[in-house]
């Protein structure tokens, strides 16, 4: 995984409310243990119509879609079953971020733990969001900040800061997973087992 320090990105929107992980990746690509190729397959029936054809009022095939880096959604996304295709398509596609008011729990849970940042911010800045699509944003993630640019309200610039779990954040900011974490602390656990042997 690659580090998750600081990013900057314009927004992709998708102003809908309960989008599932059946949605975000349909059942049928789950055949594979692998994340290779699965951007193809990321919100797969929302972009191809029966016959493959790129769907032309996707924001998702958007000339722009590709180099949006956070992608910004309704309530409750990442509803539905636990897969973590769901994480890795999205991560294939390009995005590194969403941003939504609700994050399901386990959809959320299972973002962090493959380097996919969720934020959940209050509805107001969500409305915003959902409202300037392709907005400029740039994201702290060791200050956990969001800044935004002018809200026409005689604001240049204007933060607001989401709740990250500490060790979530750690292996964002390092680029490692859990298990990865485990092993870059393998001389201190060795150095453990060894004093308790001699205790």
């Amino acid at each position: 995984m690659k580090p998750l320090r600081q990013l900057s990105s314009k927004t992709l929107v998708l102003d809908q409310d309960n989008i599932d992980t059946d949605q975000i990746i349909p059942a049928r690509f789950l055949t594979t243990t692998s994340r290779d190729g699965l951007a193809a397959a990321a919100f797969a029936d929302w972009r191809f119509d029966e016959q493959g054809r790129p769907k032309a009022d996707s924001p998702l095939n958007a000339p722009t879609a590709q180099t949006c880096e956070i992608l910004v959604a309704g309530d409750n996304f990442g509803c539905g079953s636990s897969r973590e295709h769901a994480v890795w398509a999205l991560m294939q596609f390009g995005f590194r971020v969403v941003i939504s008011a609700k994050i399901a729990d386990i959809f959320r849970a299972n973002a962090l733990k493959n380097g996919l940042l969720a934020i959940e911010v209050d509805r107001d800045t969500q409305r915003w969001l959902l409202a300037h699509p392709g907005a400029e944003l740039n994201i702290d993630v060791t200050e956990c900040r969001l800044d935004l640019p002018g809200n026409g309200a005689g604001t240049e610039l204007w933060s607001v800061t989401f709740e990250l779990d500490p060790f979530a954040r750690t292996c964002l900011l390092e680029g490692v997973d859990a298990l990865g974490y485990l092993l870059a602390q393998s001389d201190a656990i060795a150095e453990f087992e060894q004093r308790r042997e001699a205790a």
